[in-house]
């Protein structure tokens, strides 16, 4: 199976190519490049974000030796706007299978208020309810009469979303999911226990910070802040007077939160870089140090808003390219109320030929779609296709058939059944895909009606 992932961020955008297969995943090319035509997490010129979006599949095609145009690709959560909603159905046979969990999620998204300049881009379960019982984490085939659900669903900009779908379409691309950034961040980062006992997931980013709670291993809130690393380099830019790129150098070689330098470097000015400055590093520190914890105080009040704060047993993980800022992990723990404060680099498990450069803080989104992809999800979901989706289920596309050959098809897969008559195909997780679609399933079961009718006129 051969996944492709494209994270196209606000600084950068990083592909990668991979092969899951029995024993986990295997990277085989990764191509990165910076970002054109997106600003703050939003398209500002389709021809030119599709040029970087292009220029980076290109490079990790050409490292990974193979071609495939199947794309799972993340969206900014700037783009988006989260509520909550509720479903309740009943269970005829009185057992709970995935076509009655998918009943109730999809009423869930029969009764969610969506303006309508929004569209639904992840139906997310938080609470099942089964009979008078509540807080179940898995219903699948339990017994009851009555199935309710309460959902976190992620809505997206009907807009902005078709400019994103646009610019991937022009990078000769077929989009096969949407994930939220900050979603996919969450997945590459945090183990089951901080899950469980409740936690948030900061990616600090170039032109965005972006803010996903799990609570009892739920998505519950999720947030996108138009502030990030680059803040930091403008801010120095304009207070240093010196260029943009110099700026930036001057964060990354020298930035630091602890640092009581004195020390004096030379930075070239701005309209005349054969002309420099001598500026001491103390005053460099104060500028990023100004700039960071108002970042962090932004966040912090983001939050408070949430009202899940004091269920953040776990407490915070801090992601994204500003944690590679020296005292950032002290500066935080003392904003956020001495919390746990935790820095975090995309995880490694089950993952092989981790490149080195996808190993900084700042890929985290990138890999987590990667995992995703692979199955990394929550334990149910409706995805972007509105199709339910359930951990640890994964479809194995027809290994028959080359990348290339699935482009020119619908991009469904089809379901395999083993002996289907001899299973329960509602209840039975074995034989059940993780993608379902009801309709899909109905005319599964009105076909075999008509040919068990068939079969029985013959004799």
């Amino acid at each position: 199976m051969i996944i492709l992932s494209v994270d196209i961020g606000s600084t950068k955008i990083c592909a990668i190519i991979a092969q899951k297969g029995p024993e986990g995943i295997k990277i085989l090319g990764a191509g990165i490049s910076k970002s054109l035509g997106i600003k703050k997490g939003i398209i500002t010129n389709i021809e030119l974000a599709s040029r970087s979006i292009k220029q980076a599949i290109n490079d990790a095609k050409r490292v990974a030796g193979t071609h495939y145009n199947r794309v799972i690709i993340s969206i900014s959560g700037a783009y988006t706007k989260s509520i909550d909603s509720y479903g309740v159905v009943n269970v005829p046979n009185r057992e709970i299978g995935i076509n009655e969990i998918n009943r109730v999620l999809q009423m869930a998204d029969h009764n969610a208020n969506i303006p309508n300049e929004y569209e639904k881009l992840h139906i997310l379960p938080y609470n099942f309810k089964v009979d008078d019982h509540s807080n179940i984490d898995d219903p699948l085939g339990m017994n009851g009469g009555r199935l309710e659900v309460h959902t976190h669903i992620v809505t997206v900009v009907k807009s902005s979303l078709l400019n994103l779908k646009k610019a991937v379409k022009a990078a000769s691309l077929e989009i096969d999911n949407i994930v939220l950034d900050s979603y996919a961040a969450s997945i590459s980062v945090l183990n089951s226990d901080e899950k469980e006992l409740g936690v948030a997931v900061i990616d600090l980013g170039g032109s965005t910070s972006n803010i996903v709670i799990h609570i009892g291993n739920a998505i519950r809130y999720n947030d996108s802040l138009a502030i990030g690393s680059n803040n930091v380099t403008n801010d120095l830019s304009m207070a240093l007077h010196t260029p943009i790129l110099s700026a930036e150098k001057v964060k990354i070689d020298y930035g630091s939160l602890l640092s009581q330098s004195n020390d004096i470097i030379e930075l070239p000015s701005i309209g005349d870089e054969r002309h420099s400055n001598n500026i001491s590093l103390e005053i460099i520190n104060n500028v990023i140090f100004a700039r960071v914890e108002e970042t962090l105080m932004i966040i912090a009040k983001s939050l408070k808003e949430s009202g899940f704060q004091d269920q953040l047993g776990a407490g915070i993980v801090l992601t994204g390219g500003l944690t590679k800022l020296d005292g950032i992990q002290e500066l935080a723990s003392e904003i956020f109320n001495n919390m746990p404060v935790r820095l975090s680099k995309p995880s490694e498990n089950g993952i092989e030929g981790m490149f080195e450069t996808l190993k900084g803080p700042e890929f985290s989104t990138s890999v987590g779609l990667l995992l995703y992809g692979a199955g990394g999800f929550t334990p149910y979901e409706m995805d972007s296709n509105r199709k339910l989706r359930y951990k640890d289920e994964i479809i194995e596309p027809d290994k028959n058939i080359h990348p290339d050959q699935r482009e020119e098809d619908s991009g469904e897969v089809e379901p395999l059944f083993k002996d289907i008559g001899s299973v329960n195909t509602v209840n039975d997780k074995s034989v059940f895909p993780s993608y379902v679609d009801l309709e899909d399933d109905r005319d599964l079961q009105n076909g075999f009606k008509k040919f068990w009718n068939r079969i029985t006129q013959l004799f």
